[in-house]
């Protein structure tokens, strides 16, 4: 976890606390679009267009995607850690992660991510999400790594049972600190 979730649950209680919107109905619409929105098959403002901009609103659609990205916060004791792993030249860094293309590619940029990692694996750009077992099949193919050979880390605890029935090793994130132990104790340098 290189930062807070970028539209999960939490963020959307926050917009519509912000914003004043019926959290309910929006998340029910929510729920039928999260898939399409993460593998790319509806932009940013199509996924607007039908969790709240389907009527008038008291607010702005730019005002909403402002607060939308600006939900996304770095944990930089996490991204210290990864940029001193990466700048080693010892291990292949690469993420995998479920996000729509506007807001991965906002924070790939915002949190200079490209100087860290290698190769970025999004939902939008594999038209597939965890937890489901062909992402971490793929990942494997695309980094032509051994699972035995690859650390998989996720806050979630049914992407890293996934993760480790291909055979990859895994870490349960909750800070940088207990991160970098982890990793010390299957022998990555840092």
């Amino acid at each position: 976890m290189l930062a807070t979730n970028g539209w999960d649950h939490n963020e959307r209680q926050a917009a519509a606390k912000q914003f004043g919107f019926d959290l309910v109905e929006f998340e029910s619409r929510h729920e039928f679009l999260a898939a399409a929105l993460d593998t790319a098959q509806l932009t940013l403002d199509q996924y607007l267009d039908r969790t709240l901009f389907y009527r008038e609103r008291p607010f702005t659609r730019q005002s909403f995607r402002e607060f939308m990205l600006a939900q996304s916060k770095p944990y930089p004791d996490t991204l210290q850690l990864m940029e001193r792993a990466s700048s080693s030249g010892k291990y292949l860094l690469a993420t995998l992660n479920n996000e729509s293309l506007e807001l991965n590619a906002y924070r790939i940029q915002s949190f200079g991510l490209r100087g860290i990692f290698k190769l970025f694996m999004s939902s939008c750009y594999l038209g597939v999400r965890k937890p489901d077992d062909a992402i971490y099949q793929l990942a494997l193919r695309l980094t032509q790594q051994e699972p035995a050979h690859c650390v998989f880390i996720d806050d979630r605890a049914l992407n890293l049972e996934c993760a480790g029935r291909e055979g990859m090793k895994t870490i349960q994130f909750r800070n940088a600190s207990q991160l970098e132990q982890d990793l010390r104790a299957l022998g990555v340098e840092i």
